[in-house]
């Protein structure tokens, strides 16, 4: 019988970071302490940029997109902000999204894996994600509630349940 096996990943999805800028978008439109202060939200590429007049209010306008965020399913650990800076007469902060899995994160799953995991589950780092591989798909449910219940750097997904 073949190796069954799974793959560990730490991906955002773009359509809901999407949704939850266009969410914090419309509520900053809309609340009556954002008016005339000119903040905004919107990509700049593939990250977030956040306009204010002081950087109080940039600070405001990063938790509205932190609880839409949130409310979408993104997880904080996956969140990158910046602290505010001034760029002229307003304040900015650049927000990135985390996406794979650094190495030295990947190390420390393998090693739990290997320390907590049955004997028969065997785990190896391929570039940005982790393959964990075993003959029982049974050990290989029971390491994704392991894993599952332990707190890592990064937000984390199973995906290629084979």
């Amino acid at each position: 019988m073949a190796d069954s096996s799974f793959d560990v990943v730490s991906k955002v999805d773009k359509m809901e970071a999407d949704n939850a800028l266009n969410q914090a978008a419309k509520e900053i439109e809309q609340r009556y302490d954002f008016k005339g202060v000119g903040a905004s939200i919107a990509f700049s590429g593939e990250d977030v940029l956040i306009k204010a007049n002081t950087s109080e209010r940039a600070t405001a306008v990063l938790d509205v997109f932190e609880s839409k965020a949130i409310k979408r399913g993104i997880s904080l650990k996956s969140l990158d902000a910046g602290e505010p800076y001034p760029s002229g007469k307003e304040f900015r902060i650049e927000v990135k999204f985390k996406n794979g899995i650094e190495q030295d994160v990947a190390k420390k799953i393998g090693a739990f894996l290997r320390a907590n995991a049955p004997k028969s589950v065997k785990s190896q780092i391929q570039g940005d994600e982790l393959r964990v591989s075993s003959k029982s798909r049974d050990d290989l449910q029971n390491t994704i509630q392991l894993l599952k219940g332990e707190e890592f750097d990064v937000p984390l997904q199973f995906i290629n349940f084979r």
